[in-house]
């Protein structure tokens, strides 16, 4: 991903909204097996087709990276609570486990204060990461690694049932992939909790995601081998993700305010529905154009579509949030717009739309932004005329959509 600026000028973010911190201090290293490290690493080494590699119950210290290249093992804890990896001392490595194979299974186990990612899984079909903990036990620190769990480039992946705390980048991240599902999950003091990047077909239900600086987030970003679309996401609980953006400076996340629950940028049939969005303070969802991110033309490849087009929202119930956006040119639209006391409306999007799509004037019934969510209102900040006119126009938005159809994945 590359750097940019977030929603520019009317919305342009600085990093100045706090949220709460988690009380933990860290694992208690003091008991510590010190000495499993290698036994585990020979398991790995040694693994073939259909091995399935225990790890008993116990705080184990790692102080290198862990990998593991062979199609169709499966690594097993005792418990996200119960068998921990702890890298707090890692030396050497990028990682804390490297994945690169086919057909793999984890569960039931913690890797925590990795020096990069903790879990990445690349160019693998079928993964299955189930009940796995992520997390920096510090609290959310810049120096924390980037992801938790991170599958790219991979097909047919399953998250369920996993914790995510504390990535400086997002906790759960699914990029460049096909065929996902990522659910029942909680996602926490992450920049972003959830992330879904460049990815065809998925599905993201029934996750909480609160105390992130944005909740959720579905984008397409360019000169990546793959364009992202078809994401359904629903039933989550996007909640008070209002911790402060801790991410490096110039890395994308960094510029994304505090206080957002859901955001679309540049991607295409985007499904969101019936979730619970709440007490976010900047907006409860966002939606954008890459040239709301700070992206110039030259970033793009020609086939690159930065418009976020076909995208419904309906359902959703939505309560407090917008009264107190990260940033002082934030807080200005809010005042000049809906007074002293005022908030922003649910749904905040930047007005680019496709010249070259639109029909006497409008966008065709099936590119555009939807909303059918009650008395849910939306905030055109009017980002192509360079804000001079922001609107809470709700005609272009009452139309809907054809709804899309689940993921399936192979044998979940």
């Amino acid at each position: 991903m590359m750097a940019r600026t977030w929603l520019p000028v009317a919305l342009m973010l600085v990093l100045g909204a706090c949220g709460a911190k988690p009380a933990e201090k860290g694992t208690d290293l003091s008991k510590a097996n010190t000495t499993y490290q290698n036994e585990l690493m020979e398991k790995l080494i040694d693994a073939k087709p259909g091995t399935v590699i225990e790890i008993p119950a116990g705080v184990f210290t790692i102080d290198t990276s862990l990998s593991l290249a062979v199609d169709g093992v499966t690594i097993r804890g005792q418990g996200m609570d119960k068998t921990i990896l702890n890298f707090r001392n890692q030396a050497a490595g990028a990682q804390g486990l490297l994945v690169t194979a086919s057909n793999f299974t984890i569960e039931d186990l913690a890797l925590e204060d990795t020096k990069g990612d903790a879990l990445k899984i690349n160019e693998g079909e079928n993964i299955i990461v189930r009940r796995i903990r992520t997390e920096w036990t510090q609290g959310p620190k810049t120096e924390n690694g980037a992801y938790g769990i991170y599958p790219v480039q991979t097909k047919n992946v399953l998250i369920e049932d996993s914790v995510a705390i504390g990535a400086s980048d997002a906790g759960i991240y699914v990029g460049q992939s096909k065929n996902v599902v990522v659910r029942r999950n909680r996602a926490e003091f992450n920049v972003a909790g959830i992330e879904i990047e460049n990815c065809i077909d998925a599905d993201v239900y029934e996750n909480l995601a609160t105390n992130n600086t944005g909740g959720i987030l579905v984008f397409n970003m360019p000169q990546l081998q793959q364009a992202g679309y078809r994401t359904r996401v629903y039933k989550n609980r996007a909640v008070a993700n209002n911790t402060r953006n801790f991410g490096h400076a110039g890395t994308p996340v960094a510029s994304v305010p505090a206080g957002t629950g859901v955001i679309v940028n540049s991607n295409d049939q985007v499904e969101i529905f019936d979730n619970d969005i709440a007490d976010n303070k900047t907006g409860n969802i966002i939606i954008s154009s890459l040239f709301s991110a700070g992206y110039s033309d030259s970033a793009m490849s020609a086939d690159f579509d930065p418009y976020p087009e076909a995208i419904l929202i309906k359902d959703n119930r939505f309560s407090g949030g917008g009264n107190s956006p990260d940033g002082m040119d934030l807080q200005a639209l809010r005042v000049a717009k809906f007074g002293p006391t005022g908030r922003f409306p649910d749904i905040i999007w930047d007005g680019y739309v496709n010249p070259k799509r639109l029909v006497n004037g409008q966008m065709p019934a099936a590119l555009r932004i939807c909303i059918d969510n009650g008395e849910a209102g939306v905030l055109n900040v009017d980002g192509p005329n360079k804000y001079a006119n922001p609107n809470t126009d709700m005609t272009p938005h009452k139309c809907t959509l054809p709804r899309l159809s689940p993921v399936v994945l192979p044998g979940a």
